[in-house]
């Protein structure tokens, strides 16, 4: 092996890319390095049809932190290539990343992240002891062990369970593309007259990518013709006769669950092989480096910084193996008006599951009591959910302090009662402020939050069962509830892309400290006193505590619903609203405070 060595400009930005040449065998590799190269090293190795391209928002982001390096594997781009198609063995390709690793990191072993084909090659060096020494952690995108999938194919023949057939039959869906690229010249062809100078256009079809600078390469085409041979040479003799291999390192195997190619089955039991193994999900298509190149780089650099000493954040304790004891272990859950009342419960509830909770509520003192009770896994803050600025303030000191939360609960409310015509716009705007546009920015805050974190996540809007019964003394109340329960449907619409689920829970009567605060619109003090006091005996009398309907936003969360009436009268009501609405409308004309 040589190298031509380069000069790296003092104090170089992290964005400067460096390009070397390092010789292996027959073929020099073009190798770049961003970063400062006293910091640990993180070696990427792009698939196929890839360059080192297809790494350029991920490098850059890691840059920061870490000498980042990449190189265009045999035959791709600016590299050179074999002078035969037996110069795509994966023992070959196995060479030329331990050169790269020894060329730009002579002392120290590196930290392997590789994609698609270059995940399935870089397994050969990951789970060879002769040279694995010179891998410090190993990151895997999309491209699993031939050895550990033959082995994995053999299991399940040899037990052919429903379950495992149909795993199977899904994997062989998704690997049609392989059988193609077995058959003689046409790929070749192909590739290098439709498909390459399509590519782009493909992608951004059948992957949802639009056009990313640099990506694809303009030798995509000529570069795909000839890696068509690692399909020929790699996959098949493996899966014939499986190895078994084994890794000493820690592993991080990220799986897109929207991958079209690689199903998640092909990550199960590949703890018999690895033991120290990490296993992540991220929502996201095959080309997760370029589509959500902020995810997975901060899976990298979580998952590096915990192998070079750092403790495991939230999302790593979650993917290792066995280290959850509890339902929630692990998961962040945000609750609003957590002071007293439903918010209260569902913080205790969650919290009683393993999650740890952030309590947050107007009444910060409220708040601190809540959170004592729960212990410390319980976090108090003071926020004002109709005030924009103030949940932005609170959600960035939340991700800050904790951590992106894995699940939110928007439960802040307020309630007013009255006729519509003594009901005046300020009422209308102080509902309105806190009941709806207080769970508009919870969803659009945090939502926004967990769908760039891209590790999917659950949000919990407290409707009502006002949402869908009339009456003509809660008009605003629930036209409030009504909007939620529509801004629900509508979110879990748009989120549902990314791996978020919304439900909207709809209580009836249920005792708890809202009736002391609602405010009867038209009535004096004095009446006002009396029609609250009224209120609270006829929840207390009602029985249904805020417990209850903490049990069902839990079960809500654990079945991804999306619409939970609680209570009976809620049911019976949600049942009318869809089967007897002019019953429905009868009744609205009962003034329920009298």
């Amino acid at each position: 092996m040589t190298s031509v060595p380069l000069r790296f400009p003092e104090e170089a930005s992290q964005l400067v890319v460096r390009r070397r040449t390092v010789r292996t065998g027959e073929v020099d590799l073009a190798v770049f390095e961003q970063g400062d190269p006293t910091d640990p090293t993180i070696l990427l190795v792009h698939g196929f049809p890839d360059t080192h391209r297809l790494w350029d928002g991920v490098a850059d982001l890691l840059a920061e932190n870490f000498h980042v390096v990449r190189y265009d594997v045999r035959g791709a781009g600016d590299s050179t290539a074999p002078r035969d198609r037996s110069g795509y063995r994966a023992e070959l390709l196995s060479d030329d990343v331990i050169a790269v690793a020894d060329a730009v990191s002579p002392r120290e072993p590196v930290h392997l992240v590789a994609h698609d084909w270059g995940s399935i090659q870089c397994w050969e060096p990951v789970t060879d002891h002769a040279v694995s020494h010179r891998i410090k952690s190993y990151t895997s995108i999309s491209g699993p062990s031939m050895d550990h999938v033959g082995h994995w194919i053999r299991q399940r023949l040899r037990k052919p369970t429903p379950a495992h057939l149909r795993e199977l039959a899904a994997q062989l869906t998704h690997s049609w593309y392989v059988y193609l690229h077995q058959i003689p010249v046409l790929p070749e062809l192909m590739w290098r007259t439709v498909i390459g100078p399509n590519w782009a256009k493909l992608l951004e079809k059948v992957e949802g990518i639009r056009h990313v600078p640099g990506h694809p390469v303009p030798t995509i085409g000529a570069d795909a013709a000839r890696g068509v041979q690692l399909y020929r040479l790699n996959i098949f003799n493996r899966l014939r006769s499986p190895r078994r291999r084994t890794a000493d390192m820690p592993v991080q195997i990220i799986i897109p669950t929207r991958d079209n190619y690689v199903s998640a089955g092909l990550a199960q039991g590949v703890e018999q092989w690895i033991d120290k193994l990490w296993r992540r999900e991220l929502v996201a298509g095959h080309w997760a480096p370029v589509s959500h190149p902020e995810a997975v780089a901060r899976m990298v650099e979580e998952f590096v910084d915990h192998v070079q000493g750092l403790p495991m954040t939230r999302s790593l304790q979650r993917a290792k193996g066995g280290s959850a004891d509890q339902e929630f272990t692990n998961q962040l859950v945000v609750v609003t008006g957590a002071g007293r009342g439903i918010g209260q419960a569902t913080a205790r509830a969650f919290a009683h599951l393993g999650a740890e909770v952030v309590v947050a509520d107007l009444d910060l003192d409220a708040a601190r009591q809540t959170a004592a009770s729960i212990g410390p896994a319980a976090y108090p803050y003071q926020v004002d959910v109709a005030d924009e600025d103030a949940m932005r303030r609170f959600a960035d000191d939340v991700a800050a302090e904790h951590g992106v939360p894995d699940i939110v609960v928007n439960n802040a409310g307020i309630g007013m009662a009255g006729a519509f015509l003594d009901t005046t716009t300020a009422d209308w705007r102080r509902v309105l402020d806190v009941n709806l546009l207080g769970v508009v920015h919870g969803c659009q805050i945090f939502g926004a939050m967990m769908a760039e974190h891209g590790e999917g996540g659950h949000i919990v809007n407290l409707a009502s069962a006002a949402a869908y019964t009339p009456s003509r003394t809660m008009s605003a109340y629930a036209t409030s509830k009504a909007a939620v329960l529509m801004l629900s449907d509508c979110v879990r619409a748009e989120l549902a892309d990314n791996g978020i689920g919304v439900s909207a829970i709809c209580p009836g009567i249920v005792a708890t400290d809202i009736t002391n605060t609602t405010k009867f619109t038209g009535a004096d003090d004095i009446e006002q006193q009396r029609l609250r006091q009224k209120a609270t005996k006829a929840y207390a009398r009602r029985g249904f505590g805020p417990e209850k309907v903490a049990d069902d936003i839990v079960d809500a969360v654990r079945r991804g619903a999306a619409v939970v009436p609680v209570t009976p009268e809620a049911k019976i009501a949600r049942f009318g609203s869809r089967f007897t609405p002019g019953l429905m409308r009868a009744a609205a004309r009962w003034d329920v405070t009298r």
